[in-house]
């Protein structure tokens, strides 16, 4: 057996197919990895430590938020790019094709179904992209960790350090804010707004605030007096008020330190916060396509476990109003629950499914 991975464009979409890469190669399952040459693909592949044992790159082309004539003529340019992935599917003897989303997705997706190739769909987000939408008819098996109707439902594949680091929330001494790799604009102006009200409370601050607003954030904080730990470690067995960081890869243990967060809801984030049994207030990107980011959150918003404002809501809330709004939860109900909801090993049932349906 051998597994084509196909899709990406964006980080949601490229964590899935690195993980089910991963997967696979855990299993001794041979992998081809088909991404395109625009967003982040190659930056992610194009390198020794991807998991694939082979990947390509073909010149995919976004179809939403085109005019009508760019609709068609990224169509067309999406078919014409999938003979070449058509041919590269069946140079490597792909028995099994598995999108995982985005505009990356099309040429993978279109060669896989033009080569009558067993065809899959991961779905991340609680809204179908379009992209996935126009293929799932052609889908043997429909994945999602979102109740969709004809779906296979499965965990969301997520690092397990996730769930190492879990642990049932009791009372609030330290907030997370996450904006992500790229920080978020809007949860940096409200983590400043926050500060002053969190010092008086003696709750403490970790702030993702991505490379751009590093500085100035920076420098906003220690306008306001904060003490500063210069890491992780630091902030751990120390009493600084605050640790402030770009970026980091032990998103993991920062989680598992953390009572609360504040964050974006794309799915990856979501779910690697549920898992850890992380309390959360969501405040969706406005702009994801077809307002994912809110159903994301409002999935676990109408069972009782998140918060969620709008970026509209949080110029409407006093400071005063958005701490009492975190006071009033009951944290360790929240966080139980959590746990109770998520699940390990997301990408092993995907790829035991695939594996299933060739071998019956």
């Amino acid at each position: 057996m051998r597994i084509a991975i196909t899709g990406g464009g964006t980080g949601g979409h490229l964590a899935i197919a690195k993980a089910l890469g991963q997967e696979c190669k855990k299993q001794g399952i041979p992998t081809l990895y088909i991404g395109g040459t625009k967003g982040q693909d190659k930056q992610w592949f194009d390198n020794a430590e991807a998991p694939f044992e082979h990947v390509a790159f073909l010149e995919s082309t976004p179809v939403v938020n085109q005019s009508f004539l760019g609709k068609w003529s990224a169509l067309a340019q999406n078919i014409t790019e999938s003979f070449k992935a058509k041919k590269l599917l069946q140079e490597h003897n792909i028995t099994a094709c598995i999108s995982v989303g985005g505009f990356s997705a099309a040429t993978g997706s279109f060669g896989a179904i033009f080569s009558s190739i067993p065809f899959f769909i991961h779905e991340q987000n609680a809204c179908i992209g379009s992209l996935n939408r126009l293929l799932k008819p052609f889908a043997k098996k429909f994945f999602s960790s979102f109740n969709f109707s004809g779906a296979t439902i499965v965990p969301y594949p997520i690092n397990n350090a996730f769930f190492a680091t879990q642990r049932i929330r009791t009372n609030l001494q330290t907030i997370a804010f996450f904006g992500g790799s790229q920080g978020a604009k809007a949860i940096n102006a409200l983590a400043l707004q926050l500060a002053p009200l969190l010092k008086q409370y003696n709750i403490r601050i970790l702030h993702q605030t991505g490379k751009l607003d590093y500085a100035d954030t920076y420098q906003a904080y220690k306008a306001q007096g904060l003490s500063f730990a210069h890491s992780l470690d630091d902030f751990k067995y120390n009493n600084a008020d605050i640790f402030i960081f770009d970026f980091s890869t032990q998103m993991a243990e920062l989680m598992g330190i953390a009572d609360f967060c504040i964050s974006r809801s794309g799915a990856s984030s979501l779910w690697e916060i549920a898992s850890n049994g992380l309390p959360a207030l969501f405040v969706p990107y406005p702009y994801a396509a077809k307002n994912h980011q809110y159903f994301n959150a409002k999935n676990l918003v109408d069972k009782g476990l998140a918060l969620l404002y709008t970026q509209n809501d949080i110029t409407q809330k006093t400071p005063q109003d958005i701490i009492a709004d975190i006071q009033h939860l009951n944290l360790t109900q929240i966080s139980h629950t959590l746990l109770q909801e998520t699940r390990q090993n997301g990408t092993k049932d995907i790829i035991d499914s695939i594996t299933q349906y060739l071998t019956t």
